[in-house]
This record gives C-alpha cells, sequence and structure tokens, in this order.
C-alpha cells in the first residue's frame, strides 16, 4: 500500500507537468489510452475477454460518468494547484463518501462516523479558508473532485454486485477516452517524443498502483494497511518542492493533518463494526 501511495503521487506529477504544457483533454486521452493498453494485455493473456460481460448498462454509464467526473477534476486541481495542496482536499472523498452513504445507500451513519465526517470537513476548511480575503477560488477545485471521487466509489459499490472489477475498470476508462477524444481538437497541441514516454509511464504508474493496493486489500485487513495510503501526501510534498519548489503553508499542513486522522479514525470504526456484525469463529 505504501508503494502504491508512492507510485500513484510519481503519476500525479508526471500529469500536472504534462498538463502545463497540454490541454487537459489531451493529457486524459493519451494516459488513458496507455492505461486501456495495459489492461487489454493482461485481459488477451489472463482471463480472457468475457469478463468484460456488462449487466447493468444504466449502473455502468453513470458510474463511468462519476469516474469521467472524478479524473478531470482531479487532473485540472493537480495542474492548477500545488500537488501537496490538491491531494490534501481530494484525499477528503472517503469522508464524503460516509457522508452521501445516508441519502444514496440508506446506510445508517453512527456519532463515530459522523464525528469523523465533520472532522475531515473541519480539515479541508481549515486548508481552503473560505473567509480568508485572499481565499484562492481555485481551491474548489479539488473539492469538487472529492465530491466526484465519493459518487464514483458510491456507483462502483453500487455495481459490484452484477458488474467484475475488470469489466467496470475497463467501460469506466473507454468512456473516458471516448469523452476526452470530442475535446481534443480544443487547443491541441503536437506532443514530443519524450511527453509520449510520459504519457506511457503515467499509465503504467496507474495501473501497477490500482493492483498493488488491491493487493494489499486481499492480504491484509483494510483497517491495517489503507491509512498507509495517506503517505502520498508525503511523496507530493517532497515532489511538490523539489520539481516546482512549492511549499505547502502550515495552515496546509493542519488541515492535511486533520483530514487524514478522521480519515484514518473512519476507516477503524468501520473496521470494528465489521467485525462486531461478524458471525462468530
Amino acid at each position: 500500500m505504501a508503494l502504491a501511495a508512492a507510485l500513484l503521487s510519481c503519476h500525479d506529477a508526471i500529469t500536472k507537468y504534462l498538463a502545463e504544457t497540454y490541454p487537459i483533454g489531451q493529457v486524459i486521452f493519451f494516459r488513458q489510452i496507455a492505461s486501456l493498453a495495459l489492461v487489454s494485455g493482461y485481459l488477451a493473456l489472463g482471463p480472457g475477454w468475457r469478463v468484460l460481460a456488462v449487466n447493468s448498462v444504466g449502473g455502468q454509464a453513470i458510474r463511468a460518468a462519476a469516474f469521467l467526473a472524478a479524473t478531470a477534476l482531479i487532473v485540472a486541481s493537480v495542474s492548477l494547484l500545488p500537488l501537496a495542496t490538491a491531494l490534501s482536499v481530494v484525499f477528503a472523498s472517503p469522508l464524503v463518501l460516509a457522508a452521501l452513504s445516508v441519502p444514496l445507500l440508506g446506510e445508517r451513519v453512527g456519532p463515530h462516523r459522523w464525528l469523523a465526517i465533520v472532522g475531515g470537513f473541519t480539515g479541508v476548511m481549515v486548508i481552503i479558508r473560505p473567509i480568508d480575503p485572499a481565499f484562492n477560488w481555485l481551491l474548489l477545485v479539488p473539492v469538487c473532485a472529492a465530491l466526484a471521487s465519493a459518487l464514483r466509489d458510491i456507483a462502483t459499490r453500487l455495481i459490484s454486485r452484477t458488474e467484475t472489477p475488470l469489466s467496470i475498470l475497463f467501460w469506466s476508462n473507454v468512456a473516458v477516452i471516448v469523452v476526452a477524444a470530442l475535446a481534443l481538437p480544443v487547443g491541441m497541441k503536437v506532443i514530443a517524443p519524450v511527453d509520449y514516454a510520459w504519457l506511457a509511464v503515467g499509465g503504467f504508474l496507474n495501473i501497477t498502483a490500482h493492483f498493488l493496493m488491491i493487493s494489499a486489500l486481499r492480504l491484509a485487513d483494510a483497517a491495517l494497511v489503507a491509512p498507509f495510503r495517506y503517505t502520498a501526501l508525503v511523496w507530493a510534498t517532497l515532489l511538490g518542492f523539489a520539481v516546482w519548489g512549492h511549499v505547502p503553508d502550515h495552515w496546509t499542513f493542519v488541515g492535511a493533518a486533520i483530514v487524514v486522522a478522521s480519515g484514518i479514525y473512519l476507516l477503524m470504526r468501520e473496521h470494528r463494526a465489521v467485525r462486531s456484525a461478524s458471525p462468530a469463529e
């Protein structure tokens, strides 16, 4: 999980670097092409194409739309803001998911989960400081990205009962590529050969990181390994400083710490609730 977090931070840094030169639609299109090529190669050599069968067209479409929104907003966030600042806010998405699970999934949220949710939102407010006269409106982009990511995860949870993980991943990628292709003519630039290599590396890092996360969650309890995903903020801070000279202000550090602590607390409480609900062995 820690390695996956590091690779995802490197992937986000590459995306930020490319988005400084090329339109966001162009970056997303070629990055997802690289990811889809890797997934397709795995399908051809492994489980085969039959796992891509779609049982819920509407569910896949909703999930693809949410995935598209989350992808575009996250790319916009890291391109417009310092890497650590953008990811600190985006990492509030599990807390947004917990809050939205009440109206959208009909789940019951107890006082401990609400405490974590309120804590996470407080951390986001500390980072973006909306009452500050120097408030940067661009900070609302990662807030929207966190919301879109939560909606994507809710859609994933709903259709995972009928669709395979590879089917969800594949068709959502196809949808993003199709929509991004429509945006290609807008400000399209000729891609330098070295940047094609960066796009390929970005796609490889993305797929590898998600494979490592899935493996970690299969090998150990989520409550044990999931918190290590937050180490991505350490790498984002280091990469942001090394490449762009960005140093987050003290409010960003404080807010990020609150978001991380709230996320870990939420994970621990949900893990305890699942174990309490499981029948005794």
